[in-house]
């Protein structure tokens, strides 16, 4: 959520930034309901005034024994008091209906944000190793014939329907093995809290973090009312929801490893084959809550963690800044971070880290005391993906595939799998 005295001081600017994001000016509108309730406000305590001096006037009158005048200062006080109740109301309709609106709007993005329309106008910033030469023509990760074996979609389908998989033998013990490495390396080198979330939350949870109320299709409810989470984003990140905060606290980083589930609404027809676009899937979730002064610092920071992942795996990717047309609502400044599939021929995104400013935090009324006193302030917030299981298990089995259809499987794994090294050829570990 955006701060309204922003928009108060500068309208033109706010909705030159919304421009920026192919958001229709909307100051106006804002500006109009945030002077209605501050109008109603005020009219309900000048009212709320009134009737405290009538108030006192009914004891005047009725101690002087001025029935007339006692009469008409209680009438007085009965119609203040209605008024008051009918303002206070419209003001509290004012206040919903201008919150309700501020729900809606994205987060501005960062100055140094490249204008575009869509994944074509990002800007490369970096790019760490070489793809592959292969001696023979690769293939995408399901056609690799040992794993085959243990990538069964015919039964997931049957299972659950489309865009689920059943992973079983070596390839899920080299899912398990990712994962079990993304948590050590943030645990161990790069500082983060190892935390085990729910995946199941309230839905003010899923406001404090921005999927709702807009984007509310692209997850999943239950009759109870309860939504499963599309990534630890929204649990780790409202761990701080609705809290104060000492500075002392800050910054804190978590990463969390969680099955995450998305209905892909909008993404039909991408993506089908295979298992890179899932309803459920796994991923380890960084997110960091820090004091504002530190959050561009920590976003590289927290860019760096993603990308040691895949360079201690050997896989190469490039890291792209994403425009202003390409990036998810809550966030001021992304990050996307692209493995190479040579199966695709391609760089495909396998981790988004973003920087959030003070978005989610109004959302979530999270704050921390400033050490030298004064009013409690905003925090910070980040989030990104450290990285998810699945595509990253995707790249592994790519770049390690070979031309007899085994695959070899990276060094930092081997410990993981109790000194395996391969998926030969009938789909065994050895």
């Amino acid at each position: 959520m955006l701060d309204i005295r922003m928009i108060r001081d500068n309208p033109a600017a706010f909705d030159a930034a919304l421009f920026r994001r192919k958001v229709a000016p909307v100051s106006a509108q804002i500006l109009a309901l945030d002077e209605a309730r501050r109008a109603k406000i005020m009219a309900a305590e000048t009212a709320q005034a009134d009737a405290n001096a009538a108030a006192k006037q009914v004891g005047a009158a009725k101690a002087s024994g001025n029935e007339a005048e006692f009469e008409r200062q209680r009438a007085l006080v009965a119609s203040k008091k209605a008024e008051i109740t009918a303002l206070t109301d419209e003001a509290k309709a004012a206040d919903v209906a201008l919150n309700d609106l501020l729900l809606t709007i994205p987060n501005l993005p960062h100055d140094d944000v490249p204008n575009g329309a869509d994944e074509h106008d990002n800007f490369e910033i970096k790019k760490h190793g070489s793809p592959r030469n292969f001696d023979f023509q690769p293939v995408e990760h399901y056609e690799i014939p040992s794993v085959m074996p243990g990538m069964d979609f015919e039964t997931a389908a049957k299972l659950s329907g489309s865009r689920f998989v059943l992973l079983s033998g070596a390839v899920a013990r080299v899912h398990r093995a990712l994962a079990q490495f993304m948590l050590d390396t943030h645990v161990e080198e790069n500082g983060l809290i190892e935390t085990n979330t729910p995946v199941m939350v309230r839905e003010e949870m899923m406001y404090g973090t921005g999927q709702l109320p807009k984007f509310g299709e692209d997850s999943y409810q239950t009759t109870d009312g309860w939504w499963l989470i599309p990534t630890a984003e929204v649990t780790l990140t409202n761990i701080v929801n609705n809290a104060t905060v000492e500075e002392s606290y800050l910054p804190r980083r978590f990463a969390a490893h969680t099955l995450c589930f998305r209905s892909e609404a909008g993404s039909a027809g991408r993506d089908t084959s295979g298992m890179l676009r899932q309803h459920q899937f796994e991923k380890v979730e960084m997110v960091t809550v820090c004091h504002p002064d530190h959050s561009d610092a920590e976003h590289l920071r927290m860019t760096a963690c993603a990308e040691g992942i895949l360079e201690k795996l050997g896989l190469p990717y490039r890291t792209v800044v994403l425009c202003t047309g390409d990036m998810g609502a809550g966030a001021r400044r992304t990050h996307d971070i692209e493995v190479w599939l040579p199966g695709q021929n391609a760089y495909r995104e396998i981790s988004s880290v973003s920087t959030c400013g003070d978005y989610q935090a109004r959302r979530m009324n999270a704050r921390f005391k400033p050490t030298e006193g004064g009013k409690p302030e905003f925090l910070h917030t980040l989030n990104g993906s450290g990285l998810a299981v699945g595509r990253c298990l995707i790249a592994v089995l790519e770049n390690g595939q070979q031309a007899d259809g085994s695959v070899m499987l990276p060094e930092v794994l081997h410990p993981y799998l109790r000194g395996k090294t391969t998926i030969n050829a009938n789909g065994t570990l050895v």
